[in-house]
């Protein structure tokens, strides 16, 4: 059994570990090693007590110590193997070996045993540590040869981009050469044309035909070159002309420049006199070509505008001056598209720019409030000055910005003051309305004192601006700002601006002076002031924004407790029809669109409304079914149960309703979202109770019809914009709606101007009467709903009538004072 156990170990060795070095005892057993890894050995000796003769030399004793620990470690390699083996291993190579000796035939002594094992355990250490060094250089050697590998490539992929690079442009001139070439030949075939031609009319000798070709060769190098510079100099003439043109463009044709230039050229002057840099008369003088946009100055600035400041301050001075038109200055606390609410910012906006397009020059002055459109404002800077106001007995700073809102220069109002005036993330709505407007009424005053302005006209707006007019003539015309005729416009006599008297004091006001009958003091409580008759009886004009509502505000039942005031007033009380901003409103431009349309190709408008169906989740299954649309503030003179009602019965008509609009009224709000919450997943009804700009311009776009059920209306904007985009108005007879809105089967309204569906009364049959009309039209014939739509489209309802008028009253007001210089 021995001569078998040591034939068993040989065979290992000589079968297996092959690669040990050969100076390992040649009696030492080994194990074969798969893919060069020492697996564990799955031997097993198992202690018995009989003994074994070794083989070869004596196996050589280590010590005690280590055998006593070595025998730890043995023991719990086979107690691990032992565990192996009664669960079976699935992991067990077929050439690993158990050599079992049975006690009945074997017997080996203790030592004899510990030394076969210690000998197995150096040689697996040893031969593991061989493996692993192995296996170590090998990897790094692999990691060497990779790194070279992957210099050579990039230096091989950096040649080849090279080579590309070269070959494709060496191409590009073959190219070249080649279209040269075929050119040359093709003349050159003429050439040899036209000398055999010579040669068989003339008969002359091959040798002048030698030098005939040769001449021709020479001749057709000469003429490519020549063909060469006058290709060159017209590409040069082509730069020149450009240069030319943009120069005259530039400096000779004024019309071409912007209003957003000659409003920052304004800005700019208005600059270097706040900041003490010219004089008051010097900025005045400068001010007036800026707003006749007058081409010298224009000339001068192009000339100089590369240059230093004073340079071009000193320029700016040695032009002449000219004047004519008028200085109108705007204080309110809206200007659409910056800061919006209602209607007031639309007509401070709308009305702005089409003064300035008649030549006027126009500012605008605004509270700076922290929630406004900033991305609307170009070149929002604050000037280096300072401008202080009385408020509260005291003097507060001011902070003044400018900057311009299409074309418009504006100036921004923003108060150092504790109470953080116009810094509260909203625009109206706070306890102390009445103190923030007054005080920025009384620093706008300040700055056109400060800043030496001197305006023929102020047009002050709504009650919120109202302070302007009573403080112009008891506070600031003592002062030398006294040059300026006042205009007051109310656009909603329903917000009047009331509150104690006393308040008054606080922007310089004295209340005992003003709290009278025939001045501030309201009609309805006497211990109050109301700012919208102080607006009415301290100015020179006073306008409302409609000729019906205008007569409306004179009679008791509509007049909102002022109609004595305005009656008394009457002479310089004038109803003047709002227009609508033409560009903002404009569905061939509109960027909210989805497609563009006019009235001449209505394709658009179906378009528009597929997409308004897409995103509201609208069904589409009936693309002719009409559309309803209403975009609206939810507040009771807009007749909010009207638009209840009128949902419910577009519905039983078979159409689709959708409401863009939301209430500061908490009552009216939860109501309108109980009716949203009910729709909420209809297909042919949707609320959106909020304010969406982008979404408002769709809804005008899609909408087939728009309903407008006022109980009263100061103007009624609405209308005229659906009209504007294609959808016809179904509206109540009252205030500017009765001014701009005709039914289409009134026969005592010309042809020419029936443009909606009206009804008179203020209840549902009325309404319903007029829905039903106009859905019978709409599912009746096409083409006269067309021809409807697009008469509607093609209807003026722009700023320039109205801008007339305001100018009109204007010049008057500005002539009276002139002639007879006398105050109100």
């Amino acid at each position: 059994m021995t001569s078998q156990l040591t034939t068993c170990f040989s065979h290992l060795n000589t079968t297996g570990l092959n690669s040990i070095s050969t100076t390992k005892p040649s009696n030492a057993v080994c194990f074969p090693l798969p893919c060069r890894r020492l697996l564990p050995a799955s031997c097993r000796v198992r202690r018995q007590d009989f003994n074994l003769q070794p083989q070869n030399e004596p196996i050589k004793k280590v010590p005690d110590e280590q055998n006593s620990a070595d025998e730890k470690l043995q023991s719990n390699t086979d107690a691990q193997h032992s565990h192996t083996w009664k669960h079976g291993r699935s992991d067990i190579k077929p050439w690993t070996m158990d050599i079992h000796v049975q006690e009945s035939s074997v017997e080996l002594s203790d030592t004899q045993l510990q030394n076969s094992y210690e000998t197995k355990r150096y040689v697996e250490k040893d031969a593991d540590l061989y493996i692993l060094n192995q296996t170590r250089n090998r990897a790094v050697q692999d990691l060497q040869d990779i790194l070279h590998e992957k210099e050579v490539l990039q230096e091989r992929i950096e040649y080849l981009e090279k080579r590309l690079a070269e070959t494709e442009a060496q191409l590009e001139v073959a190219i070249q050469e080649r279209v040269r070439g075929e050119h040359l030949e093709t003349k050159y075939s003429v050439s040899q044309e036209n000398l055999s031609e010579m040669h068989s009319t003339q008969r002359i000798s091959r040798k002048d035909q030698r030098d005939e070709i040769e001449n021709s060769h020479l001749l057709l190098d000469r003429e490519t070159r020549q063909a060469d510079k006058p290709i060159t100099l017209f590409q040069r003439n082509q730069d020149l002309q450009k240069k030319v043109e943009e120069r005259t463009l530039d400096v000779e044709t004024v019309d071409y420049m912007p209003w957003e230039f000659w409003s920052n050229l304004l800005l700019i002057i208005d600059g270097w006199s706040l900041e003490k840099k010219i004089s008051i008369e010097e900025a005045k003088v400068l001010r007036e070509k800026v707003w006749k946009r007058d081409r010298s100055i224009l000339h001068t600035y192009m000339s100089v505008k590369e240059k230093s400041e004073h340079e071009i301050i000193s320029a700016f001075l040695a032009t002449s001056a000219t004047s004519s038109g008028l200085y109108v200055v705007h204080i309110a606390a809206e200007m659409a598209p910056v800061v919006k609410v209602g209607g007031l910012g639309d007509v401070v906006g709308g009305l702005c720019k089409e003064l300035q397009r008649s030549g006027h020059l126009v500012e605008i002055i605004l509270p700076k409030y922290d929630c406004m459109n900033y991305d609307r404002i170009k070149g929002l800077r604050a000037l280096d000055a300072e401008m202080h106001s009385y408020f509260d007995g005291q003097l507060y700073n001011n902070k003044i910005w400018v900057g311009t809102v299409e074309g418009l220069p504006v100036y921004f109002i923003e108060p150092v003051h504790h109470g953080r005036l116009f810094r509260r993330g909203k625009i109206y709505g706070d306890h102390d309305d009445f103190k923030r407007f007054s005080f920025f009424s009384r620093a706008a005053l300040e700055f056109l004192h400060q800043s030496g302005k001197k305006p023929d006209i102020i047009h002050c707006h709504d009650w919120h601006t109202a302070f302007v007019a009573p403080l112009y003539w008891d506070v600031f015309v003592p002062k030398g700002l006294n040059s300026a005729r006042i205009c007051f416009t109310c656009h909603n006599y329903e917000y009047q601006g009331t509150a104690p008297a006393s308040e008054l004091s606080s922007c310089g006001l004295d209340p005992h002076r003003l709290n009278k009958p025939d001045r501030l003091q309201d009609n309805k409580a006497h211990d109050r002031v109301n700012l919208v008759k102080g607006g009415i009886v301290f100015s020179n004009i006073v306008t409302t924004v409609s000729p019906t509502y205008a007569q409306q505000l004179q009679t008791m039942e509509d007049g909102q407790g002022l109609d004595s005031t305005i009656r008394s007033q009457s002479h310089k009380f004038f109803g003047i029809l709002n227009g609508i901003d033409t560009d903002t409103w404009n569905p061939n431009t509109d960027a909210h669109l989805k497609a563009k349309y006019n009235a001449s190709d209505l394709q658009g408008k179906s378009k528009n409304k597929d997409e308004l169906r897409k995103k509201l989740g609208l069904s589409s299954t009936h693309p002719r079914m009409p559309l309803v649309g209403c975009v609206t503030r939810l507040v009771p003179h807009k007749g909010v149960s009207l638009i209840r009602h009128a949902i419910y019965r577009t519905l039983e008509m078979g159409g689709q309703f959708v409401l863009l609009g939301s209430s500061p009224i908490p009552e009216i709000q939860k109501e309108f979202e109980n009716v949203a919450r009910h729709f909420q997943y209809h297909d042919h009804v949707r609320l959106i109770l909020t304010y969406d700009e982008p979404l408002s311009h769709l809804i005008y776009a899609a909408s087939d019809m728009f309903v407008i059920p006022s109980i009263f209306e100061p103007c009624g904007l609405t209308p005229m914009i659906a009209m504007r985009y294609g959808a016809i108005p179904i509206a109540r007879k009252t205030g500017g709606i009765k001014d701009s809105v005709f039914d289409v089967d009134d026969d005592k309204v010309p042809y020419e101007l029936r443009n909606g569906f009206t009804f008179l009364k203020a209840d549902e049959q009325g309404l319903d009467n007029a829905l039903e009309r106009a859905f019978k039209l709409y599912q009746g014939s096409h083409q006269s709903w067309d021809q409807l739509v697009q008469k509607d489209m093609n209807m003026d309802f722009s700023w320039k009538p109205s801008a007339e008028k305001f100018e009109e009253l204007y010049c008057n007001a500005v002539g009276r004072a002139k002639r007879r210089n006398i105050r109100i």
